[in-house]
């Protein structure tokens, strides 16, 4: 069985026009990723993060007498590059700054311990028709994740199967994604693939519980920093680069697991720069 943890990076907000309500994300794209790994190598790859912050925790309390619990080590991207943010956080606001790169280089590199394999979807919503809404936008994107992570499993592991793990924000919007989600696995992708290696519901798991989503997190942000500020040499995104999903069918310089829609955006430049450094990371390792 496979894990795969889904998060995004960017807001659903079609509505192009008008300000948009979230100033954190103000490109107008979309990210939604997925990290998946095997069921047995999920201790290798969290237990060590797990003890990293059980740690640091540790040295807080004896140090700054302050008492935090395992929900309140959550690592968010926001909150690691923003120092407004990170102040307020009693966890990170006690790391030093090599305290806190050391944490997140150590989840950065059991991706590649765990060997875990990356998909991203990004969306460009200047080229999306104007009957799309924040919902028809979320079910686009997160089918074509799935499409991806089905195509995954069909060519290198055809007998597992694969539950998706995403962040329980609330009962409303994890009701509507269950419902999509159904729906899709009832019929098949709208580009007639049969999602046969998709587990019937996705997993709700609060973020601060879940180093998975933690993770998702990052790397969402790294794909939407490098579209959004036309930055395809991202430090943090080529690192992740050589773990994005790329087919044995397909020429070395593509990647599979990334998908960009609609295909005509002007970002497919960024994408076609991305794939391009994938190689070259790739003939250099």
């Amino acid at each position: 069985m496979y894990l795969c943890y889904v998060d995004e990076a960017g807001n659903l907000d079609c509505n192009l026009k008008e300000p948009c309500a979230d100033t954190r994300a103000k490109a107008p794209i979309f990210v939604l990723t997925g990290l998946c790994v095997l069921d047995h190598k999920w201790p290798k790859f969290s237990g060590p993060i797990d003890r990293r912050k059980e740690s640091l925790r540790q040295q807080i309390f004896h140090t700054k007498g302050i008492s935090l619990d395992f929900a309140g080590s959550e690592l968010k991207s926001s909150w690691i590059r923003q120092p407004s943010l990170r102040a307020r956080n009693p966890f990170l606001a006690n790391l030093s700054p090599d305290e806190l790169r050391g944490l997140v280089n150590l989840c950065y590199q059991q991706i590649g311990l765990a060997k875990m394999t990356i998909f991203a979807v990004i969306v460009d919503k200047r080229k999306l028709f104007g009957h799309y809404d924040s919902a028809k936008l979320h079910h686009v994107a997160w089918e074509l994740l799935i499409e991806r992570v089905e195509n995954f499993l069909r060519e290198r592991h055809d007998k597992h199967k694969v539950i998706l793990i995403r962040d329980d924000i609330s009962v409303q919007v994890n009701h509507k994604l269950a419902e999509k989600h159904a729906l899709l696995l009832a019929s098949q992708a709208s580009s007639g693939l049969k999602l046969d290696h998709i587990v019937e519901m996705p997993m709700f798991a609060r973020s601060e519980l879940s180093n998975g989503i933690q993770l998702a997190d990052l790397i969402a942000y790294n794909f939407y920093h490098a579209f959004a500020y036309n930055k395809p040499n991202y430090e943090y995104l080529r690192r992740i680069l050589g773990f994005v999903y790329n087919s044995a069918n397909t020429a070395p310089s593509k990647l599979d697991g990334m998908k960009l829609f609609p295909p005509d955006s002007e970002l497919k430049a960024i994408a076609d720069q991305i794939e391009k450094a994938s190689l070259e990371a790739s003939v250099g390792g």
